[in-house]
């Protein structure tokens, strides 16, 4: 699992979109970036996290930042997700989980004494010049929202 901190270069990587289009994050040089890691589209902790950030869109927005949500859904599942819960931001598919990897929000998990590999709950905030401002991995859905919105804040 790659570990990043603070004032780290965030790793770039290339992926695509809910709207099946390729992106890079350093296509976002120059915006600050709140980029968050969900485990599944339309479960229960991820919609209350992606309704928190959907919530708290225009005080992100007033910070000079936007979000992009990263799991390893599909497009098609993301747009669903997109649209049911009326998400302004970007969804980001990583099928493979390597974005989430290179973040270090890939690892082992337990559920009802299984273990298994999955996306653990994190976000990192990118600043304009593509350093970290902040990292939080292994993150409650409100605690995500709140920690990401203070260090917008800053």
């Amino acid at each position: 699992m790659a570990e990043i901190k603070v004032g780290d270069k965030a790793p770039d990587f290339e992926t695509t979109t809910d709207k099946d289009e390729k992106v890079k994050l350093s296509d976002y040089l120059g915006k600050r970036v709140v980029l968050y890691f969900y485990p599944r589209d339309d479960t229960p902790g991820c919609t209350r996290q992606a309704c928190g950030f959907r919530d708290s869109y225009a005080d992100i927005e007033a910070q000079g930042a936007l979000v992009l949500g990263v799991s390893p859904d599909n497009e098609v599942s993301h747009r669903k997700f997109k649209e049911k819960f009326s998400l302004p931001f970007t969804l980001l598919v990583d099928l493979d989980h390597a974005v989430a990897e290179r973040y270090g929000a890939w690892g082992e998990k337990q559920n009802y004494g299984r273990k298994y590999m999955g996306i653990i709950r994190s976000h990192v905030v990118v600043g304009e010049d593509g350093r970290l401002l902040d990292v939080q991995i292994q993150v409650s859905p409100e605690d995500s929202v709140a920690r990401a919105l203070s260090a917008l804040a800053g």
